[in-house]
């Protein structure tokens, strides 16, 4: 029997006292003189910010916001899925699946609910694993099998079309999706979404100079947490898990490198607020350990489904083996260095890229999608939805509005 049950979050005080007294309890780290962000998250900003989660932000009020939305969760594929659905007032409402990555959770689209459901049916999930997605049924919960489950939910729901937008790990679940539901996925929406060379001759030929910088990037990037949670994700589980300052610098790192600009504190970029909401959620749900396996199932090559099939995409991962002894990445079935293009996607696709952090390039992104709409911005970073709600709306809407 197919059941959908309301949902409310309702986190026990004693969750929340327990925080509190962790963060006083912090056994705190030196750090080298002169030394800054290029080492990670310097000590007096962590400590600054750890102490204002302790005394200032209140959970309680944006656990209120929070559940002033339309919760709900269902077991699918033996997993149990939160989301959020807010329904539009619009009578021909074309419904929107919005899928966020890590380390964000589904609070990244809470400034773009309003303006995207004028026109959309807004269906927003916790990915598996993620937040109130707990806890993970097993292994195997990679894009494909994920992509399959939320194909799933839509028609749960009674949505037999619809679009998805995705972003970071969302970026790679969308696809997926259009291409196990073609004739449901009316089209996809992607941002901070990654392509990747396969080889061929020529296909660095005629890259732009931004492009070139672009690649360039991706080899040389500080692939740390990616190589740390694709290959042990439960061995840095238990640091995370036990300690609130822990998980508090390890995904505040993330949105330092990943916000526009660059250069600023994550905090020029997006509410302080809303990003210690983000890893609030993931300390009270302690799915440090669960979230990370999604890179592990993705990189490792052990992407499988219940079934025993090979998933849509193939896993996806990072090697070493490059010819020069870079950051290479493969594909599960490709060699070293290189990445195995699964069948181009029919689906029609828009692309969102922010100039300041994103690392698409155009060509690669054509060859594996059905490229119908690219935009390229200024302003805003990885977190598009959160740090430019408007432009992202904006986006959106008229991308979709071309497949009307």
């Amino acid at each position: 029997m197919v059941t959908i049950h309301p949902f409310r979050i309702e986190i026990p005080q004693q969750d929340l006292d327990d925080l509190r007294a962790r963060l006083a309890m912090t056994r705190w780290q030196d750090q080298l003189p002169g030394t800054g962000w290029e080492r990670g998250v310097p000590a007096g900003y962590l400590r600054e910010l750890a102490e204002y989660w302790r005394t200032g932000y209140d959970w309680r009020a944006h656990e209120a916001r929070l559940n002033e939305l339309p919760h709900y969760t269902t077991t699918i594929d033996g997993q149990r899925l939160h989301f959020v659905h807010v329904r539009s007032a619009r009578a021909d409402a074309l419904p929107l699946m919005l899928l966020h990555g890590w380390p964000g959770t589904f609070v990244e689209f809470l400034d773009v609910i309003e303006p995207l459901s004028r026109d959309f049916h807004l269906v927003i999930p916790s990915l598996p694993g993620f937040g109130f997605s707990t806890p993970l049924s097993a292994p195997g919960w990679d894009a494909a099998r994920s992509a399959r489950a939320f194909t799933e939910l839509m028609a749960r729901l009674g949505y037999p079309r619809y679009g998805v937008q995705g972003g970071d790990a969302g970026a790679f679940i969308a696809p997926d999706m259009g291409k196990h539901a073609p004739d449901h996925v009316v089209g996809i929406h992607l941002n901070a979404a990654l392509t990747f060379p396969i080889g061929q001759d020529g296909e660095m030929d005629g890259l732009s100079e931004e492009e070139r910088a672009r690649w360039s990037a991706m080899e040389n990037m500080n692939d740390g947490y990616l190589q740390t949670q694709s290959k042990r994700p439960q061995t840095v589980s238990y640091g995370l898990h036990d300690s609130p300052v822990g998980q508090l610098a390890w995904i505040m790192e993330k949105f330092k490198e990943l916000t526009e600009p660059v250069a600023g504190l994550p905090e020029e970029s997006l509410d302080r607020d809303l990003m210690l909401t983000n890893v609030t959620i993931y300390w009270l749900t302690g799915t440090a350990g669960s979230s990370a396996q999604f890179y592990y199932e993705n990189m490792s090559g052990a992407a499988w489904d219940a079934a025993g099939e090979t998933g849509d995409s193939g896993a996806w991962g990072v090697t070493e083996d490059s010819a020069d002894g870079s950051a290479g990445w493969a594909g599960a079935e490709g060699g070293a260095g290189g990445w195995a293009a699964a069948a181009r996607g029919t689906v029609p696709t828009g692309v969102l890229v922010s100039k300041a952090c994103d690392v698409t390039i155009r060509s690669w992104a054509e060859r594996d999608h059905n490229i119908v709409h690219w935009a390229e911005y200024d302003k805003g970073g990885h977190f598009f939805a959160a740090e430019q709600p408007a432009l992202f709306a904006e986006d959106v809407t008229t991308f979709f509005t071309k497949l009307r």
